[in-house]
């Protein structure tokens, strides 16, 4: 059967893809540092991430989150201190030389994939929809694995275009970039301690 309000999904999820958030401020400046090709793995972690979580709620835990709220203060507590890391290394790294082609990051693949994964792993804005918005659509009378693909593979790709979608818009802004090096790294930066704040001012379980 196909799922609930299937359009209606789509218009909230490209809202959420358009919003820049960690993960959307993460892939801007690693494209800008390391190049779109290098994003690509981070968002393979990112979408890898929001499967598990997905997956979770809908076949293992269920309500649990919404019953113990006191799980989502965790995660949201470790997304932001992994946030804060991410916005002191990303202020610390070196800005690529955009006219040398011998230049190579000393990230590897798996460090690219890890970011992207726990970024999105310990997202509380991930952590809220899949618990309490994802299930919606779903028609638990009905098929509902079918239901399940269908919007998960609706979600992981939209997801995962919108951010190499951000990775590619960041390349062409390389030419403004090149005059003022570390000048995304700290726009980077504070846009990730700024999204930090909010999230402990606002999110409360």
């Amino acid at each position: 059967m196909f799922p609930l309000n299937y359009f209606l999904f789509l218009q909230i999820i490209l809202f959420l893809f358009i919003t820049p958030g960690p993960p959307r401020i993460v892939i801007v400046s690693y494209s800008m540092n390391y190049g779109v090709q290098k994003c690509i793995w981070t968002a393979f972690g990112d979408i890898s991430a929001n499967i598990i979580q997905a997956t979770l709620v809908i076949f293992v835990i269920g309500s649990f989150f919404s019953e113990n709220s006191q799980f989502l203060n965790i995660f949201k507590w470790v997304g932001v201190a992994y946030i804060l890391y991410l916005a002191f290394d990303i202020y610390n790294s070196r800005p690529k030389d955009i006219d040398s082609s011998k230049n190579f990051s000393k990230k590897n693949f798996f460090s690219f994939f890890k970011d992207g994964f726990l970024v999105a792993g310990t997202s509380p804005k991930a952590w809220m929809f899949f618990p309490l918005i994802f299930p919606q659509f779903i028609d638990f009378n009905e098929n509902y694995l079918i239901q399940f693909l269908i919007l998960i593979t609706t979600y992981v790709v939209l997801d995962f275009l919108s951010l190499i979608g951000y990775a590619l818009l960041a390349q062409k802004l390389i030419s403004w970039i090149k005059t003022k090096p570390r000048t995304i790294n700290t726009i980077s930066a504070g846009v990730l301690l700024i999204i930090a704040l909010i999230i402990v001012l606002t999110q409360h379980y």
